[in-house]
């Protein structure tokens, strides 16, 4: 029985998409995402960030990347914190939609470090506080299932 299993390692360019708002929070996610790909040996000039106004807007920049056919993965990053209104469902769903359409769509890794957290303090916690950096853990994840991506589609032998 053949087995795969993604490694987090360098497999090709990577585009981070980082939103602007909450921009506290998501520099703090950016530098966890970099934090990432350097431990894994993705060397910063196969990097490419790219910062949009919110998250919201995550989806068409991931989009325009995945077309541009020059990246192994994308990593989103940005931070939707709930407040007194509907908006946060809107924003965070449609975030979460449009991602995953990418992905599925031209079939490549995007991973979803989006936080989507009650109070700033949830958000400060994940971004390099008590809870980790979700950051960090997303690039991580965009480079593992780069890795197994390729292994399936014939470029490397099974981990």
């Amino acid at each position: 029985m053949t087995e795969y299993a993604g490694r987090v390692r360098a497999s090709g360019r990577v585009a981070i998409i980082v939103s602007r708002y909450n921009e506290l929070i998501t520099t703090r996610l950016l530098d966890g995402a970099r934090a990432a790909l350097r431990n894994a040996a993705v060397a910063d000039a196969a990097v490419d960030v790219v910062w949009v106004p919110g998250a919201f807007e995550l989806p068409a920049a991931a989009e325009a990347m995945a077309q541009s056919g020059r990246y192994a993965c994308l990593v989103a990053l940005g931070a939707v914190i709930r407040g007194d209104t509907p908006h946060f469902e809107y924003v965070s769903g449609e975030a979460a939609r449009g991602l995953g359409d990418v992905a599925i769509r031209h079939a490549m890794p995007v991973a979803f470090g989006v936080l989507t957290v009650d109070t700033l303090q949830q958000a400060t916690d994940r971004a390099g506080g008590v809870a980790g950096n979700k950051g960090y853990e997303a690039a991580e994840a965009a480079l593992s299932t780069a890795d197994v991506l390729a292994q399936l589609r014939g470029g490397d032998a099974p981990a």
